[in-house]
């Protein structure tokens, strides 16, 4: 992986799962957890920034800690052991569906020098492919590891990555496949 200028994008993988559909989305959410671990030691290996975006719970608050801590129940813990953020991976939060409304995400790619963003998280049919779309529309390129990303329903998820790469001319592949 050619790693100069990329950042690896984790996004709403904090999350409580208390929700409709919350459950079938959490169970995809544990293999994800495991596929975005290993990218994410890759990326950490090699000094790309790795970058947490996620959704608030009502917190208003980018505290990591807090929102760890509201997101924590039976049905997250297998989750959050894999994929909880350290020190030097960088945090913020969203108020809405992309990385990029209402965020510092531009200003933090700029100072970081960023032209190339992968992709990882929930939900591919929501929160990805609306950051992913976004995120062409000011000209990044695009990487969408597809074991990397779910959505409630398959379909849903599929059709997705099918948009971010027809559309959206991201690069499709494997997590592995960045993993050297």
């Amino acid at each position: 992986m050619n790693h100069s200028k990329i950042a690896l994008v984790i996004i709403d993988m904090i999350n409580d799962f208390q929700f409709k559909n919350g459950k079938i989305l959490a169970e995809k959410a544990k293999i994800l957890a495991r596929n975005i671990s290993s990218l994410k030691a890759e990326c950490s290996s090699k000094k790309i920034p790795v970058i947490y975006i996620n959704d608030h719970y009502k917190l208003w608050q980018a505290n990591l800690n807090k929102i760890l801590e509201y997101c924590t129940n039976p049905i997250s813990s297998p989750i959050l052991q894999y994929i909880q953020p350290h020190t030097t991976d960088y945090f913020l939060i969203k108020p809405k569906h992309s990385i990029f409304y209402g965020t510092a995400l531009t200003i933090l790619l700029q100072q970081l020098n960023v032209k190339t963003l992968i992709l990882t998280g929930l939900a591919g049919n929501i929160c990805v492919l609306f950051s992913a779309n976004d995120a062409y529309m000011r000209e990044y390129n695009l990487i969408i590891p597809k074991d990397c990303i779910a959505s409630n329903s398959d379909e849903d998820n599929k059709f997705a990555i099918e948009m971010m790469q027809n559309v959206l001319k991201a690069n499709i592949c494997e997590h592995s496949d960045l993993i050297t």
